[in-house]
């Protein structure tokens, strides 16, 4: 059977109290200048936990009641781009649209058609951010059993992984009726304040350089606890490449990178040497001294890179640690500098750096960026946790959203 989205409904989810004239406008950090896509989506998935069709309605009025009620507290995502600084938080609200998809939720994730993911989604993830784009786009998507996918795409220039993380998490806490409020903490402006368009067009030329136009697909691969392990006894095979152990995110992203290269090696012959690049989006917060709250809101990273010069037969260990030594150099010293006088001359310095590495055209590069711990599988709207959680690729070279998958 095809599977069909239908749109049932679409309105704008104002936020219920007013944004006060002082906070009309919201300024963007500078690091937020560095993000070129204009979403970062994701979807989650609950199963029906035995709520009648009849009460539907009603859970989808609670999901709108408590959305409006979180935009008072993150009120810039209920506004409008004004100009490429800043936003008119003019309390537009956000896009609201309810589907009916014409299948079970079970059938559905049996083996989840990846190609189809988009249709859960309220957007076209690629559309230019303008004065009449919304920030904060969500399609409720309702299954024939009652179960529900959330399918949510706010402005990447507003918030990072992180950030997602920490309006879902307030949002859902609102749904459930908790007494512990969360607010969203706004200080990356004053921490990296943008007085003008330098980053973004510096960083545009550096993402250009790393994203090749082509064909893509979008594909999943699921690591379970056993083979992590495995890998993470392979990568420490070599005290002196990988004198720690890894996390579980250097040993994938170190094999997958290593499957890349075998992958070039294939494609373009056995003896051609093509260096490989790797990016890793970094963190910052808890990298910062002293470090920031996990609700500070915005783009607070940076990218890692490192760069395989022979990808003849890379050992395990070796790209771990090559891993490891690019992601240790964005510690907390850095940082400092990144906020400081030297933070312009550091970033441009470093976006040019990443740029020459992967400039030309026998160069291969494969980017990563970690979802795990921002504990997305905890998001309970008051009916249960999701049994999935995805992100959707983008089109570009070889990019790998990691994401712990539900015990």
């Amino acid at each position: 059977m095809k599977i069909e989205v239908q749109i049932i409904s679409k309105e704008d989810i104002k936020p219920s109290s007013p944004t006060p004239p002082h906070l009309k406008t919201f300024k963007f950090s500078l690091l937020d200048q560095f993000i070129p896509s204009p979403y970062a989506p994701i979807i989650l998935f609950y199963p029906n936990d035995c709520m009648t069709l009849a009460e539907i309605p009603k859970r989808l009025a609670l999901l709108k009641r408590s959305l409006s009620e979180t935009l008072t507290r993150f009120y810039p995502l209920a506004g409008k781009i004004k100009d490429d600084l800043s936003i008119e938080c003019n309390d537009d609200g956000a896009y609201f649209v309810e589907a009916q998809v014409n299948c079970r939720l079970d059938e559905f994730l049996t083996k989840p058609d990846l190609l189809l993911l988009h249709r859960f989604l309220p957007c076209e993830l690629m559309k230019e951010l303008t004065a009449v784009t919304y920030l904060t786009n969500i399609q409720v998507n309702v299954f024939d059993c009652g179960g529900i996918a959330i399918g949510i795409c706010i402005s990447h220039k507003m918030l990072d992984g992180a950030a997602l993380s920490t309006f879902l998490r307030a949002w859902s806490a609102t749904a459930r009726g908790c007494e512990e409020v969360i607010y969203p903490n706004f200080a990356a402006p004053s921490l990296f304040p943008a007085n003008d368009l330098w980053l973004r067009d510096t960083s545009m030329v550096m993402w250009g350089s790393l994203f090749k136009k082509g064909k893509c697909i979008t594909k999943r691969f699921v690591f379970d606890a056993s083979a992590i392990a495995a890998l993470k006894v392979v990568a420490t095979s070599s005290k002196i490449k990988c004198p720690t152990p890894p996390t579980r995110v250097e040993a994938v992203s170190a094999f997958i990178w290593k499957c890349i290269m075998a992958a070039s090696k294939e494609k373009h012959g056995y003896q051609t040497r093509r260096p490989c690049v790797l990016t890793h989006l970094v963190n910052l917060r808890r990298r910062m001294t002293p470090p920031l709250s996990d609700n500070c809101t915005g783009n607070l990273l940076w990218m890692a890179a490192a760069k395989c010069m022979t990808p003849d037969k890379p050992e395990l260990h070796d790209l771990v640690g090559e891993l490891k030594d690019a992601i240790s150099k964005l510690d907390g010293e850095f940082v400092k500098k990144l906020s400081s006088d030297e933070g312009n001359s550091l970033m441009c310095e470093s976006l040019k750096q990443i740029g020459e590495l992967c400039s030309k055209d026998e160069v291969d590069h494969v980017g990563f960026s970690s979802w795990c711990n921002f504990g997305f599988y905890e998001i309970d709207f008051g009916r249960g946790k999701p049994v999935w959680v995805s992100s959707y690729g983008l089109s570009g070279s070889p990019v790998m959203n990691l994401l712990h998958a539900d015990s």
